[in-house]
């Protein structure tokens, strides 16, 4: 059996934040799977093979599990195992007229209530996207994006939007891992991405807002991009 892959510690956390237990561990590394499309979509599974797969005992994946479920990841099947869900543009759309209100909600929190030693992390963050938008390598975007994410979702101080945001994201980051060598503009989604973190940096609420308005409007537009392919 081949070596389990070590689990990544997000790092949008906030200082002093207790680590993740072993089911939310086992859920952050599943999720990658399945955005990464390590475990594709439609394939079937059992949770004794992901705890082997990824190196968990099969209580924690089990509970994990049943976490993305809530996230619209998988689909638990009696009897049978887990089903990776489908890539769907139409889910995808109207999923995007929820996640536009929440991104503004926090974007806007956020850069109103970020403290100096969280604008600095905002501000390395722009940075780095932009860096891996110049290289091209979309795996670490869309490993960097959620410890972003997580970081603006800390600031906003409002743990409704965060728990309502975060599923919302990784159907986006799959999506746009599915069908993103098509397009081939990791670039510009980074930048998109690293404006909202450098407004929420500098304090700009307005821009944050923005920003993330800007960020939707890519990202819809990529969605009806692929559809339009599709017919």
């Amino acid at each position: 059996m081949a070596a389990a892959a070590p689990v990544r510690e997000p790092r949008g956390l906030p200082a002093g934040a207790d680590r993740p237990g072993l089911a939310e561990r086992a859920r952050i590394r599943l999720a990658e799977m399945i955005v990464t499309l390590q475990l594709e979509p439609g394939s079937l599974c059992t949770a004794p093979e992901l705890a082997e797969r990824i190196g968990f005992g099969r209580t924690p994946v089990r509970e994990a599990l049943k976490r993305l479920e809530q996230e619209h990841l998988v689909r638990i099947v009696e009897r049978h195992g887990v089903r990776i869900t489908d890539i769907n543009a139409d889910e995808q759309l109207r999923m995007l007229e929820t996640r536009r209100a929440l991104e503004r909600i926090v974007a806007g929190r956020a850069a109103r209530l970020r403290t100096d030693a969280e604008s600095a992390r905002f501000g390395a963050f722009a940075r780095s996207l932009r860096a891996i938008g110049r290289s091209g390598e979309v795996i670490e975007f869309v490993r960097l994006h959620p410890d972003a994410s997580r970081l603006a979702m800390a600031a906003a101080r409002n743990r409704f939007a965060a728990a309502a945001l975060e599923p919302l994201h990784a159907m986006s980051r799959r999506f746009y891992v599915y069908h993103h060598r098509k397009a081939r503009d990791l670039q510009r989604a980074c930048e998109h991405h690293a404006r909202v973190m450098r407004a929420i940096a500098d304090g700009d609420e307005a821009g944050a807002v923005r920003a993330s308005d800007e960020v939707l409007d890519y990202v819809e537009a990529f969605t009806r991009a692929t559809l339009a392919e599709g017919r």
